[in-house]
């Protein structure tokens, strides 16, 4: 229920929004081989780890094994997450020293290193897949997330979030506090830096950072956590370490003209161990592949990477029907098609997946519902504020319940504004070709069809006589009569 302002924000905010519970099965669970075949390069962004005063400084005096410590390797179906304790030489590998990058990349964002609770639009210089989906354009906000969702709205904390430490952090209340980011064209880096918890201000500054990478993978870094994650309080604003994604479908409300209701599901949720979490630690979160790396058909269908792939020949796309892409799935009648898994042509066994395949189990996950309405003042605030419990919150979706009649709808109205459109032209021609008639048989009053009107003239006329006029031969005064007289004319006419 925590909101938040958005600032320098495209498209504007959604108003009203809407939580929704339900419960679904529609996952699979992947579970990895060996992970030693998984790419573990690290994040190289040239820091030097030995500043005085900076990172290493912090670790603890000698005497601790400085060995690789996996404190946690957990598979998450899209991210395979990694843990690195306090003595770990990768947390300091993966730590990204933003001071020592060129000062002119390196941006303070004075609103929100000045504000609580405000969130700003950024632009990346790279192509960042997340989930799959290439993203160009992210929300940093001041509680230590990133939100990733094209429709803006005021409950950011929900879902689809990049999120270091989510918390109640609010950098105006010390001076020293800022939110700082960085772009080198193969990874942006955020960093809050300094910040405080807004309703425990006592507890200490926390200094920590995301770092996203053009190959898709997150790294948390943990530079200063004061306190045990699992301690800071929940009342006055969610706490999360993970990811987030979900897709949006649109809804048309027939009751109300011009209004339609955004409904977004989360379909997928990455949660970290809070515990694990600790001052010099490190997560690394290395993306898996999905169904929409395959672009042909025969690929896409024999794909053994842990999701049902599909292929749908309308759209050109393979899906396991969970994407961002959810509503042209549904609206293409994909679902229908993906039940037959005979692609059109021979297989193409040219394209092979880009990683090691793996077993399949059923597995059930938690999905939550955002709802937003955008139309005519006629869209409420909820009356009652949701609840950030989400370990209580699932989603039941079938195949078809995301659908809707927008597309039916659309494609009624495009036929008849194009109806209407062919019968404005028509009606103008006509009147075109009448005015050009008209001009014709007023300059040739003996043509055919200037007699053909004469002749079929009204009969009934006003009744004239002729008198001679002033002794001219050929000049005749003209004044009405009565209807029934006649016409009375002179010789000289």
């Amino acid at each position: 229920g925590v909101f938040y302002e958005v600032v320098q924000s495209f498209p504007p905010v959604e108003e009203n929004v809407e939580v929704d519970s339900y419960v679904t099965s529609h996952r699979w669970r992947r579970h990895s081989e060996s992970l030693k075949s998984v790419d573990t390069n690290r994040a190289s962004m040239e820091q030097d780890s030995s500043e005085p005063g900076g990172f290493t400084d912090l670790l603890l005096e000698e005497g601790h094994d400085n060995t690789t410590q996996i404190e946690e390797d957990t598979d998450h179906n899209y991210y395979t997450s990694r843990t690195y304790g306090p003595y770990d030489s990768t947390s300091r590998d993966l730590w990204v020293n933003i001071d020592q990058m060129e000062k002119d990349k390196v941006k303070i964002h004075g609103i929100l290193s000045n504000t609580h609770r405000q969130a700003a639009r950024v632009n990346l210089s790279f192509d960042f897949p997340f989930y799959g989906h290439f993203l160009r354009e992210i929300t940093v906000a001041t509680g230590g997330f990133i939100y990733t969702g094209e429709v803006v709205h005021r409950m950011l904390t929900a879902t689809q979030y990049i999120a270091p430490l989510m918390a109640n952090f609010d950098p105006s209340v010390s001076r020293n506090s800022t939110v700082r980011y960085f772009d080198n064209g193969t990874a942006l880096v955020v960093q809050w830096d300094h910040v405080h918890l807004q309703d425990n201000y006592n507890l200490g500054s926390f200094t920590f950072q995301a770092t996203l990478l053009n190959d898709g993978r997150i790294i948390f870094g943990y530079k200063e956590i004061p306190v045990a994650v699992t301690q800071i309080s929940s009342t006055n604003h969610p706490v999360k370490v993970g990811l987030s994604d979900a897709f949006v479908v649109v809804h048309r409300i027939q009751q109300i003209p011009n209004v339609r209701r955004r409904t977004i599901y989360e379909y997928h949720r990455v949660e970290l161990q809070m515990s694990k979490i600790t001052s010099l630690s490190a997560v690394e979160m290395i993306p898996l592949p999905t169904c929409l790396q395959f672009t042909s058909c025969g690929p896409c269908v024999t794909a053994q990477i842990g999701f049902n792939c599909s292929w749908c020949s309308k759209l050109q796309r393979c899906s396991s029907g969970f994407d961002r892409h959810r509503q042209d799935w549904v609206d293409s009648g994909c679902p229908e098609e993906s039940k037959d898994k005979i692609c059109e042509k021979n297989i193409d066994t040219t394209e092979t997946p880009l990683y090691s395949t793996t077993t399949l189990l059923p597995t059930t996950t938690r999905f939550r519902v955002l709802t937003t309405t955008r139309g005519s003042t006629t869209s409420h605030l909820p009356t009652s504020l949701p609840t950030e419990d989400d370990t209580k919150i699932a989603l039941h979706l079938k195949d078809n319940g995301a659908s809707t009649d927008d597309s039916a709808a659309e494609k009624k109205g495009g036929t008849l504004h194009a109806g209407l459109i062919v019968g404005v032209l028509v009606l103008v021609l006509i009147v075109a070709a009448a005015i050009l008639v008209t001009v014709y048989m007023y300059h040739h009053p003996t043509s055919a069809a200037s007699l053909f009107f004469i002749e079929r003239r009204p009969s009934r006329w006003p009744a004239m006589k002729f008198r001679r006029g002033s002794g001219h031969p050929a000049y005749a005064e003209v004044e009405p009569v009565g209807e029934k007289e006649g016409f009375i004319v002179s010789e000289q006419c």
